[in-house]
């Protein structure tokens, strides 16, 4: 793996991470959904959690399910000491899983980057839709734009290109 593809992958799991502030699941369950795509080879595509119909299940009904809950307004913040840890979780294990997508296994780079991304990504997306609403657009809509951008953002991230 030369040091430009290494970086490549390093800026992919920061990425990922990022994504996962908008949305914690969605990156993980667009993983999911690439479990058996060959252009995006790694060892995390053993994992039980993405080669299992369980696991797959489980991570593609969890990012609906909070695509569903964010509309809410008992939706608890993102930037909520609770809500950072499951990010930060979910960014440095989306990370991590995308570290193994080269010659070289970057896991733990791609855990810590995705972790600082999720933080990152959090507060971005927090001050995003503060500042939206602020305009007089309503929240739905704002949470529409943020879900359609971390879905793109996670494809466009997780295909490499």
């Amino acid at each position: 793996m030369s040091k430009h593809d290494e970086q490549h992958t390093l800026v992919r799991t920061l990425a990922l991470g990022f994504l996962s502030g908008g949305r914690s699941s969605t990156p993980l369950a667009v993983l999911a959904l690439n479990h058996d795509n060959k252009a995006v080879k790694g060892d995390w595509q053993q994992w039980k959690v993405f080669s299992t119909p369980l696991g797959r299940g489980l991570l593609v009904a969890s990012a609906i399910g909070e695509l569903i809950g964010d509309k809410s307004p008992k939706a608890p913040a993102r930037i909520s000491p609770l809500g950072l840890i499951g990010r930060i979780g979910a960014g440095a294990f989306a990370g991590a899983a995308l570290g193994t997508t080269g010659r070289r296994d970057l896991r733990l780079e791609g855990a810590v980057l995705g972790g600082i991304g999720a933080v990152v990504g959090s507060f971005a997306g927090w001050a995003a839709r503060k500042l939206l609403s602020s305009t007089g657009l309503p929240d739905p809509v704002g949470a529409l734009a943020e879900d359609a951008a971390v879905i793109a953002g996670s494809m466009k991230t997780v295909s490499g290109s």
